[in-house]
């Protein structure tokens, strides 16, 4: 059952009782960036205090920035980065600004009820949270060149940096037990300068999972690869992602629909469209970035964003209803703009067609310099099926 209030925050509760909160915030455009951060930072635990959400509910934050390398490290010394009564929460900052004009933006995540969640910080980018017998593994800002330990103050490749943040989640997943290729959910890549480091990223990409053994001939993993930016200037890439080091035979379910969309390897890039993870009670469906596309790659809709979303849109639909749900069943939606003077129409076009759901419109150009726009989200559907895990 899903809930929701005011677009900025919607919630689903499913029968077995566990709540999941997905919160999405903009701080007040008109003031500075100090004013913006504790602007924010009050109305994050206002919500949360309205959602009777506990500190210790939190579980994800990404932090959306204008201008990471002045505002990061003011932002990870604020209750956004982290407070002692919360205990371990995975957070990012990534440098795609908030449209119309925002210094700063906020999605969260929190889960409660329906059995208690531990929690432990696996160190600097990743905690481990554990519910009903099932470990959830999320990672936040891992960065691939000064922050990522290649070699600090230099600029390196974007493939070393690609290979140092795939390393980084490659060990973090050992260390519970785990695998790249059985066990983790989602990525989202962040390139400082997609247009030129997209391909780089990709080849880099691609050699990786050959060796941990995704392949075409077995899967891969739902992801966004889009502009964005760490707080180094060094930094040309970065990740955020989410694994499941418990993921039992049948849970996990790979979507498409060729009417739609090809698959990604059409065009020679290894991510999987959507993800849908089966739980007892629910299903999460994790839509990676989406574009205007039509079944043989070709981009539809060259110039016109409004007709691109449409089809974005329409090529989500179809997705999400591959996984037995639909556009009704997100919880959050992000849009990513190439261009941030089509906010405007683009903002109307949403709050007509989804008047309650939580979006956040962000500047950041897409891996195709056709594509006006992207978007993606996570969805959350009704399920019985008692033979899986409990959520």
């Amino acid at each position: 059952m899903s809930m929701g209030e005011e677009r900025r925050a919607r919630a689903f509760r499913g029968a077995l009782g566990a709540d999941e909160h997905f919160l999405s915030l903009h701080a007040p455009p008109e003031d500075d960036f100090e004013s913006q951060l504790r602007a924010l930072e009050a109305e994050y635990a206002a919500l949360c205090a309205r959602l009777d959400l506990t500190p210790e509910s939190a579980i994800f934050r990404r932090v959306y920035l204008s201008d990471a390398q002045n505002q990061a490290a003011a932002v990870a010394a604020s209750t956004l980065g982290g407070t002692a009564a919360e205990g371990a929460v995975a957070v990012s900052f990534v440098e795609q600004p908030p449209l119309p004009g925002a210094k700063l933006a906020l999605l969260a995540y929190h889960v409660g009820g329906g059995g208690a969640t531990s929690k432990r910080r696996l160190g600097r980018h990743h905690i481990l949270a554990e519910r009903n017998g099932s470990r959830h593994l999320w990672s936040g800002g891992l960065c691939g060149g000064a922050n990522g330990g290649v070699q600090p103050g230099a600029a390196q490749p974007a493939a070393s940096q690609t290979r140092a943040v795939f390393g980084d989640l490659v060990a973090a997943l050992a260390g519970v037990g785990a695998n790249l290729r059985d066990h983790c959910v989602r990525t989202w890549i962040f390139l400082k300068d997609v247009d030129v480091f997209y391909e780089e990223m990709v080849a880099a990409r691609r050699a990786l999972f050959a060796a941990e053994g995704l392949t075409a001939q077995t899967h891969y993993i739902a992801s966004t690869g889009i502009e964005g930016a760490c707080a180094d200037r060094y930094d040309l890439i970065a990740m955020d992602a989410y694994s499941l080091p418990d993921l039992a035979p049948g849970q996990r379910r790979h979507l498409n629909d060729f009417s739609h969309l090809c698959a990604t390897q059409h065009y020679n890039v290894t991510f999987e469209r959507a993800t849908r993870i089966g739980w007892a009670d629910r299903a999460h469906i994790f839509l990676s970035g989406t574009a205007s596309i039509d079944a043989t790659g070709r981009i539809l809709h060259p110039g016109d964003v409004l007709a691109q979303l449409e089809r974005a849109l329409a090529n989500g639909e179809a997705l999400l209803r591959s996984g037995g749900g639909g556009l009704g069943d997100l919880m959050h939606l992000l849009v990513y703009l190439r261009d941030a003077s089509d906010f405007a129409r683009v903002d109307a076009a949403l709050r007509a067609r989804f008047p309650e759901l939580p979006i956040l419109i962000l500047a950041a150009p897409v891996c195709r310099p056709g594509w006006l726009v992207e978007i993606e989200g996570v969805a959350i559907i009704e399920a019985a099926e008692p033979d899986l895990p409990r959520f």
